[in-house]
């Protein structure tokens, strides 16, 4: 497990870190792919943990969520706007469902439904970090926020990697994936508001060149 910030780690992934799991005090952010459930659960073991709150319900966020949740009697935690999806009420991946490659996503990666014993709003308090609704990849994507030292865990609201080599590079998520993309982008503004220091987002490593960003950002048509 490493350390980003204070209370803030990124569970251990080889070789590289391109789904990412993330632990802030005893809340578990995120919950990987469905053949995740060996290495996060490898990582926990003799952890305290308290919730398991999702960023937003895709198949690559909430894989091992159900198991979690029964294996450490925990509650599950999401977005208003997205318990249907995490409780199986409602298609989990809005944009193209139909496509090829999120009919194998949603084969291979997503897990079971859960209940969601805590629905999260804007302006709750998760672990010390605050809920900010950042729409647009999903129905209920949102940032986590802590003030003091201004750590955004996003999502997918950003990624820093490219999916055809694995490197870092900031980008939007793409477009197969994202249900409202013109909503995504004023999310990814909302997050530059923020002012944040480090930006830790859901697919490869953190953001810690602000200035490269608030390029990022600026380069952003509509």
């Amino acid at each position: 497990m490493k350390s980003l910030a204070p209370g803030v780690w990124r569970l251990k992934e080889l070789p590289s870190p391109s789904i990412n799991v993330y632990l802030a005090e005893d809340v578990l952010i995120d919950a990987g792919r469905r053949w995740d459930r060996r290495r996060i659960f490898a990582e926990l073991e003799g952890l305290d943990i308290s919730m398991l709150a999702l960023t937003h319900a895709h198949p690559d966020h909430q894989g091992v969520a159900k198991d979690v949740c029964e294996a450490r009697a925990i509650p599950l935690a999401c977005h208003a706007d997205d318990v249907e999806a995490t409780e199986g009420r409602r298609q989990m991946q809005e944009a193209a469902p139909d496509n090829p490659v999120n009919r194998l996503i949603k084969s291979i990666w997503q897990g079971p439904p859960y209940e969601v014993e805590r629905v999260l709003r804007e302006g709750d308090e998760v672990a010390g970090f605050r809920v900010i609704h950042a729409p647009g990849h999903s129905r209920g994507e949102v940032i986590f926020f802590r003030e003091k030292d201004r750590v955004a865990i996003c999502g997918d609201v950003i990624r820093n990697m490219s999916y055809a080599t694995g490197r870092p590079m900031l980008a939007e998520p793409p477009r197969i994936f994202t249900y409202d993309p013109a909503e995504n982008r004023r999310s990814i503004r909302r997050l530059a508001e923020l002012n944040p220091a480090l930006i830790l987002p859901g697919h490869g490593p953190a953001v810690r060149d602000m200035a490269a960003f608030e390029r990022f950002v600026g380069s952003l048509a509509g």
